[in-house]
This record gives structure tokens, sequence and C-alpha cells, in this order.
């Protein structure tokens, strides 16, 4: 069973930087791309970044594009979301999750019902 731990939010300052990671065991994590979502209270979780399994080819929304950094170190099992430059309205409670089918990567095109694992979320909150 797949099991997804984040770390790294807080509380920051509009203009500040956090890094989130997530720590995933349970299957082989080289296989599977990763993903970051945001939610905010009364709205379903976006997705704000995606990575490949081999981390060669990125997704960023248009939000966060030019700010926000995901990488993966496959050797420990982790995945990263570099956030700078943040603004309030980046205040969320971000997931991490991983693909339910492994060697594919879809980018844009993904939604939350293409990820079979998710962690129990980490507040980050932007102060202006």
């Amino acid at each position: 069973q797949v099991q997804l731990v984040e770390s790294g939010g807080g509380l920051v300052q509009a203009g500040g930087s956090l890094r989130l990671s997530c720590a995933a065991s349970g299957r082989t994590f080289s296989n599977y791309a990763m993903g970051w979502f945001q939610q905010v209270p009364g709205k379903e979780r976006e997705l704000v970044a995606a990575i490949s399994r081999t981390g060669v080819t990125t997704y960023y929304s248009d939000s966060v594009k030019g700010r926000f950094t995901i990488s993966r170190a496959n050797a420990k099992n982790t995945v990263y979301l570099q956030m700078n430059k943040l603004k309030p309205e980046d205040t969320a409670v971000y997931y991490c999750a991983s693909d339910r089918i492994p060697f594919r990567m879809k980018g844009a095109a993904y939604t939350s019902t293409d990820f079979d694992a998710w962690g129990q979320g980490t507040q980050v909150t932007v102060s202006s």
C-alpha cells in the first residue's frame, strides 16, 4: 500500500519561499509520475505541478508557472515543490499524489481521479 508523507508547510510573508517535501513508500516510486495539488476551502483540489517518473517532463498550472518548481529524487523516494515569490492567493492545503498508472505522464490532462495515493496535506499560509 502506497504511503505519502508531506512536510514543509507553514506561514510565510508574501514574496517569501517554502519547500514542500513528500516521501513515498510502498511501491516502486520511480515508475510513477507525481503531482502536487492545491485545495482551498469550498473548492476542489487543483493540480499545480506534475513531474514524470524520470523528472525530465514537468507541468505547471498558469497560476504558479515561473514561481514554483517541482523536482524529484528517485534514490530518496521523494518529490519536492519549491515555492518562490509566494502570494496570499497561494494560501491553501497542498497535497502530493501518485499517478495510479505507471509509465505515463498526462501533464495538463491530469485530473484528481488519475491519482490513487494522497498525502495527508500540508498547510501553506501566505500573509500580505
